[in-house]
């Protein structure tokens, strides 16, 4: 394995390079894994994006549970998102069958944040490998820092700018917990304007839920 500091000198030459694949395998080996999947977990409600930025799993285990890897990591709390963030954390593929006998039926996964982006690293190792918690911890900042640095794979929901003044002000009572009609009383207007303004918001972030949409908010810095 690479030593810590010609990981950083590799590492920031394919940054210099512009090479994103050539980065994430230089973190996988660093890891000691043998395969990556790296996604955005904010974008998933909004299938016209593409959560998986990039990845080198194989392709049965990509249609398997990937999508699935990105629901759970989206449907988390914002709080419990903050505590996690950064922290390896193992979990067991309750496919065994759908994976080489090179491979631990096991994945790795660390959610980091780059930017203003929520994200998830997945590694798969070989069997019997020796794992370094140092290592992976390195790793989650490595990977960060990395990402951080190609602003289409970490720039914000465009949706979210095209939102108006009005939207805006709704979704920032929403935050404070206030109802349609409380919005409605504090802005002074019906309480079916509010709504369309929150039907409005719905569509332009593709959030399911009005908290959804205010994490949205909330993280790109709107409100």
């Amino acid at each position: 394995m690479n030593t810590r500091g010609s990981f950083i000198h590799d590492l920031e030459a394919q940054r210099t390079c512009g090479h994103l694949t050539g980065g994430m395998d230089l973190i996988c080996a660093y890891a000691g894994a043998r395969s990556y999947l790296l996604a955005r977990t904010d974008v998933y409600s909004d299938r016209n994006n593409d959560f998986i930025v990039t990845s080198n799993w194989p392709f049965n285990l990509v249609r398997r549970f990937a999508a699935a890897l990105v629901d759970c990591e989206a449907r988390t709390s914002e709080v419990r998102r903050c505590l996690q963030a950064f922290e390896p954390a193992f979990q067991d593929i309750d496919a065994p069958h759908d994976l080489s006998n090179d491979y631990a039926p096991r994945m790795c996964l660390i959610p980091f944040n780059a930017g203003p982006a929520r994200m998830l690293l997945a590694l798969l190792f070989e069997k019997d490998v020796s794992l370094s918690n140092d290592r992976l911890r390195d790793v989650a900042l490595a990977v960060a820092y990395y990402t951080s640095q190609y602003p289409e794979i970490v720039s914000t929901n465009n949706a979210l700018s095209d939102l108006t003044v009005r939207e805006v002000e709704c979704l920032s009572w929403i935050g404070e917990g206030k109802t349609s009609d409380e919005i409605a009383l504090i802005i002074g207007i019906s309480r079916n304007t509010v709504n369309n303004y929150i039907t409005s918001i719905m569509n332009k972030t593709g959030a399911k839920t009005r908290s959804e949409a205010v994490a949205l908010a909330v993280r790109q810095r709107i409100i």
